[in-house]
């Protein structure tokens, strides 16, 4: 029981990080998810369950390291191939033996093979982490495969590094010749026997769908245990490394790119979603753990009657400026040894060169490999004495975990500053990016009852990428978004004064004056819906006014229910239908359009700096008005109407979604995240504007 309420409180603990991660955007994942462990594990009430260490290679690493191999870049990871194995393997193999070395020269009471674990273990980076780190950063497409591939194969590296060490520190014997032997067996035949079940896995999967079989359940399921079974197989059948088995497996599973068709694009979304869920709180979890287990471990450390508290600190900082120093030279002496593919010479160093050294170095952070691989340190060697300070060397590991986060998160952003808030051209390329994706995910969801209305939303966005284009090199987009949030002022002014005046005419018909008031308050309730997510006002202030917002927002539609609750009781008033709301907001919204455009007309002789982009605004709004007089009347096309504006509400559902991802795939930064999130909260007042 102890132990699923342990499951509970981490994955609570994982969604409450992904929370507080919305309003600290500066400060990466990691380190707010290791804080949070930290918490938990001072409640008094929180279980205290030691969990089996070899569950976490099999748990953690297996469908971690399958996914990042099987959603690298492959041509990316083709053209850096020999930086990223240098790393790899040069620069995991230095640090082991350096780090293994030093640490039992300064500590002699650790053994020979458990330094030489630690290092092994602290060879690996940590993809996730970087790229969380890296939205805040401006980080090249070369800098980012780089780290990439080299956080793929250096995991298989330290891991089996790692796995030596310990046999070797369990067993107090170790052979040079033999472990090399059998290095080069589990090395060679972990990836032969994942290439095999990679292939075998394709021909399955293929199959399957060619006779029909295939479904979205059996689909995401068999994905979700495979690497699982890949690694239980390579590990415990064939005795050759299950990592590398896992990773060679998944570079050449491709099961996920065959077959056309709208019900294997709808299997390819769910499993894409499952496993963007499963990796983040595979990945949360593990940085949970490390809180958890940092307070256990400093009070083991801190207790121990032979272990200084100075040494803790020493080795700690000794660890992190080998870490540290030894991958700045690797990166420059690599720098310094690549040749320029035109003229075949070697290259000086420029400061820009030593500049993207230092980026390579603070941007391979460590983190969720290197942890599990020390969570998987035996209790006991084979004589049944303790392992040796074994609380000690994890509490060292998360030391350097969290220093080397910490110095990523704050330097990775001064030798790279982000840059893409300045450059409109660069903001405008993402945004066609955006929209192209989102038509892209609507072509998907195309079926003979939606055709009619899918089709007219998708020409809306073809559309609105020739616009984008326009704007190129023309208007700065910060001022564009400045004048489109005043024109939604201006649209809610007239709003509420339709709305004023239809409460205050006592005279005029009961079934329009009623009309006129609840369409008025839901046109209302959008304009200040995207009002509240457009203001840049600080994040928790814009969360508390959301919070109103939403409150009268349901006062108010709880007062227009119960309004037609009293008519159909009372038989008071005519009944206000749907399409009758429709009309009357289309109206309304033609009205309120000719009422910011002629303001921006009167901005334009007022101001003559604006008048480009009230020249811009004006046209969108014109656009935007033709497109209300084209649609169709409420006896000819009221179902096509229901249906476009589902599908348009649908389509910036999905546009949200997809800015989402492309943050947390580091396509993008936070920054320019909002500034995207705020334009389509500010298309979604008109469902056909498009500003």
């Amino acid at each position: 029981m102890d132990v699923f309420i342990l499951i509970l409180y981490v994955i609570g603990a994982v969604v409450l990080s992904s929370f507080i991660g919305r309003f600290i955007p500066r400060i990466s994942m990691p380190l707010v998810q290791i804080a949070l462990g930290a918490a938990m594990a001072q409640l008094p009430f929180f279980p205290n369950v030691e969990l089996d260490p070899a569950l976490f290679m099999v748990l953690f690493i297996a469908p971690l390291l399958y996914l990042e191999a099987h959603e690298i870049d492959k041509s990316a990871l083709i053209k850096s191939l020999n930086l990223s194995l240098s790393l790899a393997i040069g620069l995991a193999l230095m640090t082991m033996v350096t780090i293994g070395f030093a640490l039992h020269g300064a500590w002699p009471i650790i053994p020979l093979a458990a330094a030489f674990a630690l290092g092994a273990a602290l060879g690996p980076t940590d993809a996730v982490a970087v790229s969380s780190i890296g939205n805040v950063a401006s980080l090249t497409s070369r800098q980012r495969s780089v780290l990439e591939g080299e956080s793929l194969f250096n995991d298989a590296s330290g891991v089996v590094g790692f796995q030596f060490s310990i046999l070797a520190a369990v067993t107090g014997t170790f052979s040079l010749a033999h472990a090399t032997g059998e290095f080069l067996v589990s090395f060679i035949g972990g990836t032969i026997f994942g290439l095999l079940l990679g292939l075998l896995a394709n021909l399955l999967f293929e199959t399957l769908r060619s006779f029909g079989w295939e479904s979205t359940t059996t689909r995401i399921l068999m994905e979700i245990f495979l690497p699982f079974l890949i690694y239980l197989s390579a590990d415990m059948i064939a005795h050759v490394s299950g990592v590398l088995a896992v990773v060679a497996a998944g570079l050449v599973i491709h099961f996920d790119r065959t077959g056309v068709g709208p019900n294997v694009a709808r299997t390819n979304i769910v499993s894409g979603s499952v496993w963007s869920v499963l990796s983040f709180s595979l990945n949360g979890a593990v940085f949970i753990l490390l809180g958890l287990q940092l307070p256990m471990a400093l009070s083991t450390s801190w207790s121990h009657p032979a272990v200084s508290h100075a040494i803790l600190i020493e080795i700690i900082a000794l660890v992190c400026l080998i870490v540290i120093g030894l991958r700045f030279a690797w990166m420059s002496f690599v720098l310094w040894l690549t040749k320029d593919q035109e003229s075949g010479r070697r290259r000086t160093m420029t400061p820009n060169r030593w500049r993207s050294a230092a980026v390579m170095t603070f941007g391979g952070a460590k983190g969720t490999i290197t942890l599990s691989l020390m969570f998987t340190i035996p209790y006991a060697i084979r004589s049944g004495a303790p392992f040796p300070l074994r609380d000690e060397l994890i509490f060292v590991s998360s030391g350097a975990i969290v220093i080397t986060l910490i110095l990523a998160n704050f330097m990775l952003p001064l030798l790279a500053p982000n840059r893409g808030d300045n450059k409109a051209n660069e903001m405008t390329d993402i945004t066609i990016e955006a929209v192209h994706r989102t038509i892209e995910e609507l072509t998907k969801r195309v079926t003979p009852e939606n055709r009619r209305a899918v089709l007219q939303v998708i020409d809306s966005y073809t559309k609105r990428i020739s616009r984008l284009r326009q704007h190129i090199d023309r208007v700065d987009p910060r001022k564009l978004e400045q004048l489109q949030v005043t024109a939604l002022h201006w649209e809610k002014d007239y709003i509420r004064e339709q709305l004023n005046q239809a409460k205050a005419d006592e005279q005029a018909d009961p079934h329009a004056r009623g009309l006129t008031v609840e369409a008025c308050e839901r046109m209302l309730d959008q304009i200040m819906n995207s009002l509240r997510h457009v203001s840049r006002n600080h994040p928790s202030g814009r969360t508390v006014s959301q919070i109103r917002g939403r409150i009268r927002a349901l006062q108010r539609r709880t007062l227009i229910l119960a309004r037609r609750a009293n008519s159909r009781i009372r038989r008071t008033t005519p009944l206000v239908s749907e399409n009758e709301v429709h009309t009357h907001m289309r109206n309304l919204q033609l009205e309120a359009l000719e009422y910011v455009i002629d303001h921006l007309y009167d901005e334009m002789g007022q101001d003559s700096d604006n008048t480009e982009y009230c020249s811009a605004l004006i046209l969108d709004y014109r656009r935007a008005e033709a497109a209300l007089r084209s649609r169709p009347s409420i006896g000819r096309g009221a179902q096509l109407l229901a249906q476009v504006d589902e599908v348009r509400r649908e389509s910036y559902a999905i546009e949200l979604g997809i800015i989402q991802d492309m943050v947390e795939a580091g396509d993008i930064t936070r920054g320019q995240a909002r500034q995207m999130r705020r334009n389509v909260y500010v298309m979604q007042v008109d469902a056909d504007s498009e500003l």
